[in-house]
């Protein structure tokens, strides 16, 4: 495979599906390309990179500049009264991206709360639903879990004083398979599900790209007498969620990927209002977890709310929740009905024209061929060479942004609100040119 540091390749490939049909297509089937900064390409023959790497980093929204400046010149006019002043004041700012972060992922206002980041919200999660008793003490997670997590649920295990080798279930595809099958999944909690406490597992794989029977596992696992958890981090944004009607326990996702709130930026969690105001639940606290209207009373005891608020434990970092207000304000316009549409067809024809690629490569298309089952992430496994060093080469001579898990996969994620069918015949074409056939 043509990977290495020498030179593209000279000859010059066919590819069956035009740049001029991209280009049609685009014209036809437009997104919102134009509300976000694109980069500039870094090599090949186009101005703007072909930016595939929204499950990784979402794009910056051309808004998200405009919004810090205004916190930023509260700050410099107000200093601490902004707090209490202001045309968003920061005391009860949190509050502003409540409502929409819960229509996102169809959950009700008083179940959801944006504060910490990922991994920090599975924790302060976890104290209040991984509840081992004797031999009720198994956690399900996907062997192809974000290592993240791994460590989050492992961890947990041992505050415990269990062993995680011992309680910590990884569920493996089937041999020859490269995606966990519901059937799988279902059929280990009907054998098992007296021993297991905890099921989480990530809505969207995020290697594979595959999406999970959200519904139909949350109903095994506590028809089996578990709590189910959701890691939504390629979820979030990427496909329509109902996380109240589905019956999911809890839930915690991320922004700064296909939600475009900026690097590291605060994320999200929610919790079913079966469990709002059960004071028999452990949790973790601190001074924001009270009720807003005796917060500043400074008891020595908490009076947390019956909402998700109660799991806040700090003062929200404000400038770190305006790019998340910028955003969620782009999806209530939009809407992920209109956004999961564009990006069916999207990836569809992402597919398409990566298999008259695949077909004479040694690469392999991982992700599931059923858009029921995947969201906006195509992953292709490399049959010889290095991942990194193929993206690398896409990134500096195609200018087509893509990333890379070693050892053999490439991710890339055609998202629906700024990517287009041109991003996609330029992948193709780039791999076309790059990868030896």
């Amino acid at each position: 495979m043509g990977t290495g540091t020498g030179t593209t390749p000279k000859v010059e490939a066919k590819m069956p599906f035009s740049e001029e049909e991209a280009h049609r297509l685009d014209a036809a089937d437009p997104g919102q390309r134009d509300l976000f900064l694109i980069p500039p390409a870094e090599g090949g023959r186009y101005a703007e990179a072909a930016y595939l790497v929204g499950n990784s980093l979402g794009l910056q929204p051309r808004a998200t500049r405009a919004e810090l400046l205004e916190e930023l010149d509260t700050w410099a006019r107000l200093a601490i009264e902004g707090h209490f002043e202001g045309a968003r004041p920061w005391t009860p700012y949190v509050g502003l991206l409540t409502e929409p972060a819960a229509r996102l992922v169809g959950a009700l206002p008083a179940e959801t709360v944006v504060m910490n980041t990922l991994t920090v919200n599975l924790h302060l999660l976890m104290v209040s639903f991984y509840r081992p008793s004797g031999a009720r003490n198994r956690i399900v997670i996907e062997d192809t879990a974000f290592p993240s997590d791994s460590y989050a649920v492992q961890s947990q295990a041992r505050f415990h004083g269990l062993d995680p080798d011992q309680v910590v279930v990884r569920l493996r595809a089937r041999p020859g398979e490269e995606n966990l099958r519901t059937a799988d999944v279902l059929d280990y909690l009907d054998r098992e599900g007296e021993n297991v406490a905890l099921v989480l597992l990530g809505g969207v794989n995020y290697l594979t790209g595959e999406l999970m029977d959200i519904p139909a596992i949350t109903r095994a696992g506590r028809a089996a007498g578990a709590v189910v958890g959701w890691d939504l981090a390629h979820a979030a944004g990427n496909v329509p969620l109902r996380l109240h009607d589905w019956d999911v326990d809890f839930a915690a996702w991320c922004t700064y990927k296909y939600l475009n709130a900026g690097p590291g930026a605060i994320g999200a969690a929610f919790v079913h209002e079966r469990h709002l105001g059960d004071h028999g639940l452990p949790r973790f606290e601190g001074w924001w977890g009270n009720e807003p209207a005796t917060r500043f009373e400074m008891t020595p005891q908490i009076r947390p709310p019956a909402t998700a608020d109660a799991w806040q434990v700090s003062n929200p970092p404000i400038l770190a929740m305006g790019p998340v207000r910028t955003s969620l304000e782009l999806f209530d316009k939009i809407g992920m009905t209109a956004l999961r549409e564009r990006s069916v067809r999207l990836t569809a024809y992402a597919e398409r024209v990566l298999d008259e690629v695949v077909a004479t490569r040694p690469m392999t298309l991982l992700t599931p061929r059923d858009p029921q089952r995947r969201g906006a992430q195509l992953s292709l496994r490399i049959g010889q060479g290095s991942a990194a060093e193929l993206a690398r080469r896409l990134r500096f001579e195609h200018g087509v942004l893509t990333d890379s898990r070693e050892p053999d996969v490439i991710r890339a994620a055609p998202v629906p609100l700024y990517s287009t069918y041109h991003d996609c015949w330029r992948l193709a074409d780039a791999l076309a040119h790059t990868v030896d056939g």
